[in-house]
């Protein structure tokens, strides 16, 4: 699969150097958007075990490569969310150009009102502080056996089932996987 449709954009985040950056200034914002990058994504999927006709959640979708990536190459439906109007406008614009409008859909809001009832996995690249916020909604919301990978940052409180290392742009990127324990 070929993810060169998708513009790529860098950015600063932690002092790391790249190409542009650019940041909107928004109350319920909560991280910088970076992108994830292609082989990153695949791992993060591969990581989470996603299975054809499963729902994948992205929270702060970006341009959708992540929702984009769940789609094509793991057969997967896709829901992303994105405050930034921008980036909510490229997503929407890179998923119909693709012809991916009955597989993937953006919404653009918060992610803190969001449901996550239906998802069977959930994409972050959020903050650790962001993921504190968010992890009583996952807990409250997501279903027995659900999965949430986090790009870099941890999920206090709960214990990964599985740390892998991916490397791109001669960096190495931390994920995280977790699963929402099945009832005994």
């Amino acid at each position: 699969m070929r993810l060169e449709a998708v513009p790529a954009v860098l950015f600063l985040v932690a002092g790391v150097p790249c190409a542009a950056q650019t940041h909107e200034v928004h109350p319920n914002n909560l991280a910088p958007y970076v992108a994830s990058p292609p082989p990153v994504i695949e791992k993060m999927l591969e990581i989470a075990a996603v299975k054809p006709g499963e729902m994948v959640y992205d929270l702060g979708c970006g341009d959708g490569r992540i929702l984009i990536t769940a789609v094509r190459k793991f057969g997967a439906k896709a829901v992303g969310v994105e405050l930034s109007k921008r980036h909510f406008d490229t997503a929407v614009e890179n998923i119909r150009r693709l012809g991916l409008t009955n597989h993937a859909k953006v919404i653009h809001g918060n992610l803190m009102d969001l449901d996550l009832s239906g998802a069977d996995v959930v994409t972050l690249y959020l903050l650790t502080l962001s993921n504190d916020l968010l992890r009583p909604k996952l807990e409250e919301q997501l279903k027995p056996g659900a999965r949430v990978v986090s790009l870099e940052y941890k999920i206090r409180g709960w214990k990964p089932v599985k740390v892998e290392k991916a490397e791109a742009h001669h960096r190495n990127f931390t994920i995280y996987l977790y699963e929402v324990p099945k009832p005994n």
